[in-house]
């Protein structure tokens, strides 16, 4: 462990232990996530690579798919619903999914590192482990989702939301961030080792971004995926979100619909993590 790092838990030492016992256990759980996921966002101007690598990745898929794939993809759609519009959307949540899961290999590493035992050892509610990873990742998930919309705005993305759209489509996108920080740390707690974390956590969250309707209608799937594909929660944010950003398709039920699915995956998730850490300090 570097001076840097020490120093930085001898000061989240001093600031869990500030934290007022008498606050209700949920204000407590919140302030000690914050103080975790400030700890966590300070070592990342020392992993500057790493950063740029998960910045990186969603902005290849966005080029790659507008310059090579555009064109196929404009075939299959309705006349005057653009190719570049309709892909973009696609991606960002694609880059918002696979964020998540640096929430998995982050609490895996801390793992492997001894960090969990120490905090273990602090005067803090065990959950904020999980909770503070999470914040630290969905700030990371924020500015690479920013970038991404930037980049996109300049090779053509042309949205059509107004304010009140935009914010709609914002809240589906965070939500779906949300989640998925808590599957990846379901992953990360419940495997082993950080390289298990890494090739099966991404293995199995990658079908779900391709099997859906993130880069071409699901009516182009073999018939026997198309059910599936077009009532998975992961295309119906996708649909609700082009829906909103773009006009099309039709929002209709399809954003209450994807809310209420990953609501009730929260419902299931977040007491499943809160057990998995539990038992890996066993």
């Amino acid at each position: 462990m570097s001076s840097t790092d020490l120093t930085n838990d001898v000061r989240l030492s001093s600031a869990l232990n500030l934290t007022a016992r008498s606050k209700p256990r949920f204000v407590q759980l919140l302030n000690d996530s914050f103080v975790i996921g400030w700890r966590n966002l300070l070592r990342v101007p020392r992993q500057i690579d790493w950063l740029i690598g998960v910045t990186i990745m969603p902005l290849m898929f966005l080029l790659m798919f507008r310059y090579i794939f555009a064109g196929t993809v404009q075939m299959t759609l309705p006349q005057g619903v653009s190719a570049v519009n309709y892909l973009v959307v696609g991606i960002l949540l694609q880059g918002i999914v696979f964020s998540g899961m640096n929430t998995g290999y982050g609490l895996a590493m801390d793992a492997k590192e001894g960090l969990m035992d120490r905090f273990r050892s602090l005067p803090m509610q065990h959950l904020a482990v999980v909770l503070g990873r999470i914040v630290a990742d969905m700030a990371i998930a924020i500015f690479s989702t920013v970038t991404t919309i930037l980049v996109a705005f300049a090779v053509g993305f042309r949205p059509t939301a107004n304010l009140g759209e935009w914010l709609a489509a914002i809240g589906i996108m965070g939500l779906t961030a949300f989640v998925f920080c808590w599957l990846g740390a379901v992953i990360g707690l419940a495997l082993k080792t950080v390289e298990a974390v890494s090739s099966i956590g991404f293995s199995a969250i990658m079908p779900l971004t391709f099997i859906s309707s993130a880069f071409i209608s699901t009516d182009f799937l073999p018939s026997w995926l198309q059910g599936f594909a077009a009532n998975q929660p992961f295309s119906l944010s996708v649909n609700a979100t082009r829906g909103l950003l773009n006009g099309y398709p039709d929002v209709g039920n399809t954003a209450w619909l994807a809310v209420m699915w990953w609501l009730g995956t929260l419902v299931v998730v977040i007491p499943l993590t809160a057990w998995l850490f539990e038992k890996r300090g066993e």
